[in-house]
């Protein structure tokens, strides 16, 4: 038998008996290969910290280029930034108008998005400039907001998510996010990342990855113990924030009033998920 039929056997065998094959990178972040949906639990390892503003309430981050790009909330408070990662420095800023509780962030086709939590309103800006050249609107809360390079994905807190149409904000399509079946409320600021989203879950220190096509949990991240009790304050909110470095392999995470964000690596502990 050639190599190259031997091969197509040893991978037919390996499919057809539920192993997975999976392909790890320098982040940790496994890229599947057909295998069937096995419900992973992952830890992590800290690679670099970095200062970040802990006046900063993150809802929403997204990496490009070399620097950060960033939505913080509050009425009053909310803005929209560029931040150099080394430093935490914020490079641009642009403040809200007070009405507005700012959440998701998301750049797509040199255009910022941002989501306001209940005001239903997307506001859009060029993204070298900052200034404001669009509005959507929608209905329900505004929480986490991404894109698999073809539509928009926006959390709205619940266990729903929505893939939207980037010119009319109108909705293509939804899922559902279930993890055994059981609905996963609360998700929160969004991330793709090849080709799953990973999600954060309100007032928890857990991530999840989300199958996009349906909705099934593949995986939980714990982040427990990421912030240490020194660099906690009485008002350290929660983890919140995911960005991912495509070019570079990179991950990074943050949270709500945070004064440091981390890249991180993920660990598989190869175990089933309890939660």
């Amino acid at each position: 038998m050639s190599n190259h039929f031997k091969a197509l056997f040893v991978t037919a065998l390996l499919l057809s008996t539920g192993c997975d094959i999976s392909h790890a990178n320098s982040s940790g972040i496994e890229q599947q290969s057909g295998a069937p949906f096995r419900v992973q639990n992952f830890t992590y390892e800290v690679v670099n910290s970095y200062p970040h503003d802990p006046a900063a309430f993150t809802q929403g981050l997204l990496y490009n280029q070399g620097v950060l790009y960033e939505s913080t909330g509050l009425n009053q408070r909310s803005s929209l930034r560029e931040v150099e990662l080394t430093t935490g420095r914020v490079i641009k800023k642009t403040d809200l108008s007070g009405e507005y509780f700012a959440e998701g962030l998301v750049l797509f086709n040199n255009r910022l998005y941002q989501l306001t939590w209940q005001n239903q309103k997307a506001l859009v800006y060029d993204f070298t400039s900052f200034a404001q050249v669009n509005t959507f609107s929608y209905s329900g809360e505004g929480w986490g907001l991404t894109h698999n390079g073809q539509s928009l994905i926006m959390s709205n807190g619940s266990s729903q998510i929505r893939f939207l149409d980037p010119e009319t904000f109108q909705t293509q399509r939804t899922i559902s996010v279930t993890d055994n079946d059981r609905p996963v409320p609360q998700l929160n600021e969004l991330e793709y990342i090849k080709g799953e989203i990973f999600a954060n879950i309100w007032l928890t220190d857990k991530i999840a990855r989300i199958d996009p096509a349906s909705g099934k949990v593949t995986g939980w991240i714990n982040l427990a113990g990421l912030l240490k009790p020194e660099d906690r304050t009485g008002a350290v909110d929660v983890l919140n924030g995911i960005a991912y470095d495509e070019a570079g392999d990179r991950l990074f995470v943050t949270g709500k009033l945070w004064p440091k964000l981390f890249q991180i690596k993920l660990i598989s502990r190869r175990d089933p998920v309890s939660r």
